[in-house]
């Protein structure tokens, strides 16, 4: 029997029993270009977010100004907006991380990026504070969708022995586009640049501009080998990796047969309580954990930091203008923390690195609210506390998405991020700029310290349960680390399968 013919099943066309040592090919494979197309093409979305977000929060008491073309106040956009965004980003994570488990990780990044620039672009022609929010919200579903396709396809196109490092730079670089928001707020937002009904809008067109530029790279990025041979499309699954293992071979690269191969049962869809059962009831301690630290991050940097400007404007008197100068510093800070600790999550390990970095950063930050309440923090002050405790938060937060796309089976994996991702998400996030948003409105500085205080707690709470539920995945292939549904299954088929090399 050729290596391209099936064996004799029931099923229908593209849902036989392969033999395949397609996962094994992709982990052997050192860095190319093929990987950095990956990179680029993926990863930069992350730097949307973040200027999205950014420009946002900083945009706030701008928005709130009479004269900007909508009615709206700081509170509305900094609370009620954030929270409308967030429970989108978290409708729209679950939504579409179903539908990319079950027609694949292209279809969806390409789908979920499109649904973002038109509603960035539509937020940009507000002139009523239903309308903004609407537009917040679908921009959110966008963002939401973004998280479960992409961090899906990054964790099973990296090779494992990078895979910890990539995954953790490309979150955080989320703070690239918040950095570059930071700075651009003061240009668009400044009244002697452009009016106050227009800069802001010039701001929102800025990220449609760069989100096509985005979609015409992402155009190139091909579908998940894995994915493929599971949904039946082994062939494509055959011409991908030979792609990736061409490129490797055009730069000198000698590639070692790979000789682990795994038996898969393929399907055209597996079904969701199939996929819930799996991730509750086979893995409970995972399950839990991925709560644990999402919902940690979520609350610190949804409900603490969206606020920063605000807390600027309201207790050190800096204009609105210049808060983009603080945050700037402060994104710098998050994004040097994975750059420059990302390594160490595959060399030193996962459990070390990702329970140091949660429960140091909360002690910082516990630190940090002490001086806080002391009134002992100037505006710069304040910024450098933040911009240390953040180096280390940032990264903690980052490995919070590469642990629940690791740790669950790959039928699973897009859903899995998206469930963790709106669970805690839409406990920090959605309660968070709530709360915090009446905290810091008030004025009184012992309320801003409590948000602070809870935010330091989770982020500390996640760690410690990190040091007790945490899986040592580094430098292990995905399939190692938690079994595919469709291998387990494919163990009782019929022995006459085919290997896939």
């Amino acid at each position: 029997m050729s290596d391209h013919e099936r064996a004799p099943q029931q099923d229908s066309p593209g849902t036989g029993t392969v033999r395949t040592t397609v996962p094994a090919r992709l982990d052997r494979l050192p860095w190319s270009r093929w990987h950095w197309r990956i990179v680029i093409g993926l990863g930069t979305v992350w730097i949307l977010d973040g200027l999205e977000v950014t420009l946002v929060g900083n945009m706030a008491e701008r928005l709130a100004e009479p004269g900007s073309g909508i009615a709206i106040t700081a509170a509305q956009v900094t609370g009620l907006g954030a929270a409308i965004y967030v429970a989108g980003a978290c409708v729209g994570a679950l939504f579409f991380g179903w539908l990319t488990d079950r027609f694949g990780r292209r279809k969806l990044f390409l789908l979920t990026l499109a649904v973002y620039l038109v509603a960035t672009a539509l937020t940009a022609l507000s002139w009523t504070p239903w309308f903004f929010f609407l537009m917040r919200f679908v921009t959110g579903l966008g963002i939401g969708g973004e998280y479960a396709a992409i961090n899906s396809a990054i964790d099973e196109l990296i090779p494992s022995k990078y895979r910890g490092r990539i995954d953790i730079v490309i979150n955080g670089s989320f703070w690239i586009g918040a950095f570059a928001g930071a700075l651009l707020s003061m240009v668009f937002l400044r009244t002697g640049n452009f009016p106050v009904d227009i800069g802001w809008r010039l701001a929102f067109g800025l990220g449609v501009v760069l989100g096509l530029v985005i979609l015409l790279v992402r155009r190139h990025v091909p579908e998940s080998p894995r994915w493929l041979f599971i949904h039946g499309h082994d062939e494509e699954a055959e011409t991908v990796v030979g792609e990736a293992e061409d490129a490797a071979r055009a730069r000198g690269s000698e590639l070692a047969p790979a000789e682990h191969a795994i038996s898969i049962r393929q399907r055209h869809s597996i079904g969701f309580v199939t996929i819930a059962r799996t991730v509750f009831s086979r893995y409970p301690r995972r399950a839990f954990l991925g709560l644990a630290l999402f919902i940690g991050q979520a609350f610190l940097y949804n409900a603490v930091t969206f606020g920063f400007a605000t807390i600027l404007v309201t207790f050190y008197d800096v204009p609105t203008a210049d808060t983009g100068w603080h945050y700037a510093v402060i994104a710098l800070g998050n994004f040097f923390g994975p750059l420059l600790l990302s390594h160490f999550f595959d060399s030193v390990g996962r459990k070390p690195m990702i329970a140091g970095t949660y429960i140091l950063s909360g002690l910082l930050l516990f630190g940090t609210a002490w001086l806080f309440q002391q009134d002992a923090l100037s505006a710069n002050t304040l910024t450098a506390c933040w911009t240390v405790a953040l180096f280390f938060a940032s990264a903690g937060a980052s490995s919070a998405y590469l642990t629940v796309s690791e740790v669950f089976p790959m039928e699973t994996r897009a859903l899995a991020i998206a469930f963790f991702y709106a669970v805690g998400t839409a406990a920090g996030g959605i309660s968070g700029p709530l709360l915090f948003a009446s905290l810091t409105e008030s004025g009184i500085r012992s309320e801003t310290t409590l948000a602070f205080c809870i935010g330091a707690g989770l982020m500390v709470a996640a760690g410690l349960v990190e040091v007790f539920l945490g899986v040592k995945a580094e430098r292990r292939g995905l399939e190692d680390i938690a079994t595919p549904l469709t291998a387990e299954q494919a163990d009782s088929a019929s022995a006459g399968s085919r290997t896939r090399d």
